[in-house]
């Protein structure tokens, strides 16, 4: 097994994430009889990405997210709710979204027979956890480390520090960062001294500024990957 120590991103990579938010965000406007639809949604979207980009930048704190998206959005759209308690009908409902990718469950059930399974996600732990649980992914997994608990967000050297403390028998050689953000996990891997694997099922160009190991254009990939070190070409 040329990589049985797999670092497995969540959200975009397993987790159908663009479908939970969609879901959680829409519930909670409904629930303060807002108007919800696809221009909400981007824009919301937009929002949210910038300040966790912020955070992960290290120019933002992570507990002023959760609201200030909020308090953004309701200011766009002239309301006067309140952002907190928005806030927290959106994190309620994203808890019990646990959408996975095609193919992920699966993927991940024939890797854990082979190797050690990590989670590596930023974001809220209770939140995290309840998504996991509900999708069935956590029993495959051997261990996850989420930004909260990390004291620091994914590409960070303190949160990879974190979670390499906490595997046993961690070996850098064996190891495989899997993810789908170039910003938090391929730049973030690669700093803390890994291989990466991009997965990009849209083949999208990788930018000159980003260095990656390889890339995957589908997790069926990642078994045959993870066995012998080597996939096949992807051409963006």
């Amino acid at each position: 097994m040329r990589y049985d120590i797999l670092l497995l991103d969540a959200d975009g990579t397993l987790l159908d994430f663009a479908r939970c938010e969609r879901s959680a965000l829409d519930a909670a406007l409904t629930a303060f009889h807002l108007p919800t639809g696809d221009a909400v949604a981007q824009r919301y979207s937009q929002i949210n990405r910038s300040l966790w980009e912020a955070y992960e930048q290290g120019k933002l704190e992570k507990t002023t997210i959760s609201h200030q998206r909020f308090a953004q959005l309701l200011g766009e759209m002239g309301s006067t709710a309140d952002p907190y308690a928005v806030a927290e009908a959106y994190r309620a409902a994203l808890s019990r979204g646990y959408f996975l990718l095609p193919g992920a469950l699966q993927v991940c059930r024939t890797l854990a027979r082979r190797a050690r399974l990590y989670l590596v996600t930023n974001g809220v732990s209770s939140t995290q956890f309840a998504r996991l649980a509900g999708s069935g992914l956590l029993d495959l997994m051997r261990g996850v480390f989420v930004s909260e608990d990390a004291g620091a967000p994914k590409p960070s050297p303190d949160y990879f520090s974190y979670a390499f403390a906490r595997i046993p028998d961690f070996s850098r050689d064996r190891a495989l960062l899997v993810g789908d953000s170039l910003t938090s996990d391929m730049a973030g891997g690669a700093a803390a001294g890994v291989d990466t694997a991009w997965y990009n099922p849209s083949l999208l160009p990788l930018p000159a500024s980003y260095r990656v190991t390889f890339q995957l254009a589908s997790l069926d990939q990642l078994p045959g990957l993870a066995e012998s070190g080597h996939i096949p070409a992807v051409t963006p």
